[in-house]
């Protein structure tokens, strides 16, 4: 049965605590320990039964309750301060107000399929979608004039129990909007905002939905509506489920969908920042309005969209790429190859990295973007030999794609009990600068005892907390009482703690540890020196092998050598990674190298205190040195798994027999692990400066951001003029490319002649530029060490003038420098220039020498 009708309803709270509303649909909440104890003070079980939703509490609380906190003055002394923090967080000059020019305008949108912002809201999955929450919530706490884009699903993400064989079986709760932290975003008129998006002989509608993250605006768009068919209401229904055609929905609808809901929302942002490629369809969309808005060609309006367009990859493999098949991209956008003046082939081209192949939204996004970068230091070189081939012809280090290192936000992550130690011993400016060095050099200052008490509690709420959740597992499992009674003593407050918490992929190999377990199995039952493991994590529903590491770690927990000592936790979610990476001893992480991108699990127990031990892979392998954690191996890569397996298990091992347990137990006469203390602040000074998202966020805006900004508006500026002289350029140099050849080239230097450093080597070029002119191209020496193989080391490239012309043949000029001994080598190539093209490599046109010239 349905209604005829529908109307929401909304709590009905004293006046004197109405400003309880306000707070509660603010999310800056979830990230103040204040305002979340005001609202735990309110009803401590209901806080806790509503799985920590300030909304949907405020609709439960009795009125009884409501009515007795109205008359408690110090509740509402308690709501009045929250109320003031948060009015002084919105209204006061933060970092981006200080640092930017006077009127600038620098307008940035963040696209992203998922945001882990809190628990109570499950629009997300894992690692993708925390960090797109944590770069909102730094992003609010610079005060960076930024907007995001999002879908809010009806079911979100799954959750996640175990049946009685361990195997993960999937619910998907529905999420009731008008209990969450969102309200419906006012279009014209004041109404509520309804976008429309064609597909495949049809037009889908979708709500916009708005949750204000601090100061940034996440707006959220949804198709479950009475006006669409129930397969279209569905498009929003389930993160990551469906089929390839539900993938291509989805992305249409955040791309194109979320550049529309802004357009109408009055918000044409300068800057557009693609987190995947999920979102790529948006620079299509932007293309188009810019042509209807100023009668330009497609390419000329590229210039300008690609100039304001950011690209984040995440992927360090192919098979993590959507790629969609060109039949079924006909089918959803053969309408708007036209409409971008395009013919099928060159709309397919955007996204084939071979003609004919399938369409893909990472190469979109790197088509459409000026600026793409890596998560990681060593992320980018993997990125860079990954998609080498569209910049063919280029040196790997040249193929333009750069890092910025994730990080986490820390007030979103670190305990209360921790926030208060920093704030005693560091002061409180570290919230607002936590990548100011000099600040956590005060690590020092405080006492080991007052640090490992602190510690020491984190862990005993841990170890209650997955009591309770074994105790819930397996009541619902219908085990027997006595089975129940047991799980009170799983773990031991004293014991060595190693937390393992992600998501289930094969190639994070959550069951090294479990290479040998015999030698496991000593470890944990060492009657002096114990040590004991907590994991926690999900496989994709459709990912069997995935499943099949959790049941084998909870069968090995149920023998009777590792019982009490192994406990997998239900469901990992953002609340239960806040306890495990505040509450362990030590953080695990195995993943195949390279194939972590980045992660940042282990930068959130860092902030807490916590030691790494790890593959260098991601940013473990740029953070790690002997005096912040372990490194397993030396960055080695293997061939052969199982021997990679092997050798990596028995170096975990070894790492933890001879290091890691004898440094916790060794207790001076106070009983406090002196050395394992000293670790703990000195990994505490050097990675917590640098391992955060104010750090990363702020590396965006001025790398990426302020730039990008400005490159859109000076290619915009005078009628687009700047972008149609690049866009005519471009279609010059292709249509000539093909002719222009570098003919010849000699230098100086005469076979078996000796060269000294400090001397220089003059090269000359004859080029045919086919019509071109010389500031057309940019002719250059690339230069360096030849290695034994033959191939460049660390090459240089120095530029080459024109010194004559004549015949059509024209003359450069240049000299290489010899910086120092060994074997040089030279090459010569010319690539496409214009003053106003911000990236030239990214037309992928290059020429170089056909062979050596002869003195």
């Amino acid at each position: 049965m349905r209604p005829i009708h529908t109307f929401p309803v909304i709590p009905r709270v004293p006046e004197s605590l109405s400003s309880l509303r306000r707070l509660a649909y603010n999310l800056w909440w979830c990230w103040n320990p204040e305002a979340i104890q005001l609202f735990r003070r309110l009803d401590p079980d209901l806080w806790e039964e509503t799985y920590h939703n300030p909304v949907k509490m405020l609709g439960l609380v009795s009125q009884e309750r409501l009515y007795d906190m109205a008359s408690d003055a110090g509740f509402k002394a308690h709501l009045n301060r929250c109320v003031s923090l948060l009015e002084r967080y919105l209204a006061e000059d933060r970092w981006h107000q200080r640092i930017a020019s006077p009127g600038a305008k620098e307008s940035i949108a963040y696209f992203s399929l998922e945001f882990g912002l809190t628990e109570s809201m499950p629009i997300y999955s894992g690692g993708l979608g925390i960090l797109a929450g944590d770069h909102l919530k730094s992003a609010s706490d610079l005060g960076i004039p930024l907007v995001a884009v999002g879908l809010l699903y009806q079911r979100g993400y799954f959750q996640q129990y175990l049946n009685a064989d361990g195997w993960q079986q999937e619910r998907y709760p529905v999420n009731d909007f008008y209990n969450m932290a969102i309200e419906p975003a006012a279009g014209p008129g004041g109404s509520q905002l309804v976008i429309e998006v064609a597909y495949p002989g049809r037009v889908v509608q979708a709500r916009v939905w708005v949750a204000q993250v601090g100061r940034v605006p996440l707006y959220l768009l949804d198709t479950n509506l009475p006006a669409n068919g129930p397969g279209d209401r569905s498009i929003t229904g389930e993160l990551y489920g469906g089929d390839m055609e539900t993938r291509i929905q989805q992305e249409l609808l955040l791309g194109l969908g979320g550049v529309r809901a802004l357009h109408m929302l009055g918000i044409d942002p300068i800057v557009c920042h693609m987190n995947e490629g999920h979102s790529a369809f948006l620079g299509l969309e932007r293309i188009r309005l810019l042509m209807e808005a100023h009668g330009v060609s497609f390419w000329e309006a590229w210039e300008v969209v690609a100039g304001g367009t950011i690209f984040t990859t995440h992927t360090p493999v192919p098979a993590g790429i959507d790629i969609f098949p060109p039949d079924l991209m006909d089918r959803y956008f053969h309408e708007y190859y036209g409409r971008l003046g395009l013919t099928r082939e060159q709309f397919l081209g955007l996204g084939q990295e071979h003609p004919g192949g399938g369409f893909s939204m990472a190469v979109l996004g790197l088509r459409l973007s000026t600026q793409t970068n890596a998560v990681s230091r060593l992320h980018s070189r993997v990125s860079r030999k990954m998609w080498s081939h569209l910049w063919s012809g280029l040196p790997l280090d040249e193929v333009p794609i750069k890092y910025v290192t994730n990080g986490v936000h820390y007030r979103s992550w670190i305990s209360k009990e921790m926030v208060d130690l920093y704030d005693r011993y560091l002061g409180t400016d570290w919230q607002d600068d936590p990548a100011a060095e000099h600040l956590w050099k005060r690590i020092e200052d405080i006492p080991d005892q007052e640090l490992w008490r602190t510690h020491e509690r984190r862990r005993d709420k841990l170890i209650g907390f997955a009591r309770a959740r074994l105790r819930a597992q397996l009541e619902r499992q219908g085990v027997s009482q006595l089975e129940v009674r047991q799980s009170a003593e799983v773990l031991d407050p004293r014991a060595l703690t190693i937390g393992f918490a992600r998501r289930f992929a094969t190639y994070k190999r959550a069951t090294l540890l479990f290479k040998d377990a015999d030698r496991l199995a000593r470890l944990v039952n060492d009657p002096e020196r114990p040590l004991q493991l907590v994991f926690a994590g999900k496989a994709h529903p459709r990912d069997v092998a995935g499943k099949e590491l959790i049941r084998h770690i909870v069968h090995i927990s149920r023998r009777s050598e590792f019982r009490n000592r192994i406990v997998f936790i239900e469901d990992y979610d953002i609340c239960v990674a806040r306890y495990i990476v505040q509450g362990v001893d030590l953080w695990l992480n195995t993943p195949r190298r390279p194939l972590e991108a980045s992660g940042t699990s282990g930068m959130k127990a860092s902030a807490n205190g916590v030691l790494n031990l790890s593959i260098l892979d991601g940013w473990w392998d740029e953070a790690y040195t002997n005096q912040c954690g372990w490194a397993i191996g030396s960055g080695e890569e293997y061939s052969d798994e199982g021997y990679q397996d092997m050798v990596e298990s028995q170096a975990l091992y070894d790492l933890l027999e001879r290091e890691i347990v004898p440094l916790f137990y060794r207790r001076d006469s106070s009983r406090l692990p002196r050395g394992w203390i000293s670790l703990m602040k000195s990994a505490l000074r050097r990675i917590c400066p640098t391992f955060n998202t104010s750090r990363m966020v702020r590396q965006y805006y001025e790398e990426f951001y302020k730039p990008g900004a400005a490159l859109y508006r000076y290619l915009s500026e005078d009628g687009m003029r700047r972008a149609r002289s690049v866009a005519r350029l471009e279609v010059k140099v292709r249509e000539r490319w093909s002719q222009v050849r570098i003919r010849g080239v000699s230098h100086d230097y005469v076979d078996g002649a000796k060269l000294c450093v400090g001397d220089q080597l003059r090269v000359r070029a004859e080029v045919d530029l086919s019509g071109l002119e010389p500031q057309e191209v940019t002719v250059e020496i690339y230069h360096g060490v030849v290695d034994p193989r033959g191939d460049f080391h660390d090459g240089q490239k120095t530029p080459m003038q024109v010194v004559s012309q004549a015949d059509g043949r024209t003359l450069f000029e240049g000299t290489i420098p010899c910086a120092m001994s060994g074997l040089y080598g030279y090459s010569v190539r010319i690539m496409p220039r214009h003053p106003d093209l911000a990236e030239p490599r990214n037309m992928g046109l290059i020429h170089w020498a056909p062979g050596w010239g002869s003195g």
